[in-house]
């Protein structure tokens, strides 16, 4: 969890991986296969593999929307939920042109063209540079770019669950991991707050203003982790 081992310390075992055409995963068969119903297939599937009947699942961003359909869909196979920075509504997304310009800038211009097509951050300047950094290191680690680019366009035009009203079926102990919309305003903390008022066994957690969001520091978001995990058994 961004370099932290204090899961695996608490006696834990973790198992990470990237989703489909990101990081070291393979691309899909066609760019209409990035949809979140084949995410969760594919969560499914690491779980098989894995030899896991059920798991605490950790997602972040679309990630949170993948661990959230998976836990709807197969409740059974989820011991605890914790949903970081989420911004998913369980519909397609309302900007779909900005995903495809992302996408285009992405394919034409690799991280220099994708920054370029963000525009200015709306964060403050002392984040900036920071958010920059981490944004191109992200994009720098992906081997297919080009499925990237497909997972930019077609993800958005799919839906995890069902409208907001879905997460009262959660039945997972859940932590919501908000972050504040002063420097992490693509994951508004209205949505993490409209998680936490639906999802039935559930905390939420956020950073003190002027902090670093929670979601970027590791052995903080850890020990969190492991305190969820601690207190219901997971």
């Amino acid at each position: 969890m961004h370099g932290s081992r204090a899961i695996e310390r608490s006696g834990r075992r973790v198992i990470a991986y990237d989703a489909r055409g990101h990081g070291a995963s393979g691309p899909a068969a066609s760019p209409e296969q990035y949809t979140y119903r084949e995410l969760v297939a594919d969560a499914v599937a690491v779980l098989d593999a894995a030899g896991a009947e059920r798991a605490a699942l950790v997602g972040q961003s679309m990630g949170a929307a993948t661990a959230v359909g998976l836990a709807l869909v197969h409740p059974e196979r989820v011991s605890a939920l914790v949903v970081i920075t989420p911004a998913h509504l369980g519909a397609p997304s309302a900007d779909l042109g900005k995903w495809d310009a992302l996408a285009d800038a992405l394919e034409r211009g690799g991280p220099d063209g994708f920054l370029e097509a963000m525009g200015p951050l709306s964060v403050p300047e002392r984040w900036a540079g920071t958010v920059r950094t981490v944004i191109r290191q992200r994009l720098e680690r992906h081997a297919h770019p080009a499925a990237v680019a497909d997972a930019l366009r077609g993800v958005p035009r799919s839906a995890a669950f069902d409208g907001l009203d879905a997460l009262a079926g959660v039945r997972a102990p859940t932590l919501v991991v908000a972050s504040r919309d002063e420097v992490d305003p693509d994951h508004p903390i209205a949505v993490a707050r409209e998680y936490a008022a639906r999802i039935p066994d559930v905390r939420m957690t956020v950073e003190d203003q002027g902090e670093s969001p929670l979601a970027w520091r590791g052995g903080r978001l850890s020990e969190a982790i492991v305190e969820l995990l601690e207190e219901v058994g997971a």
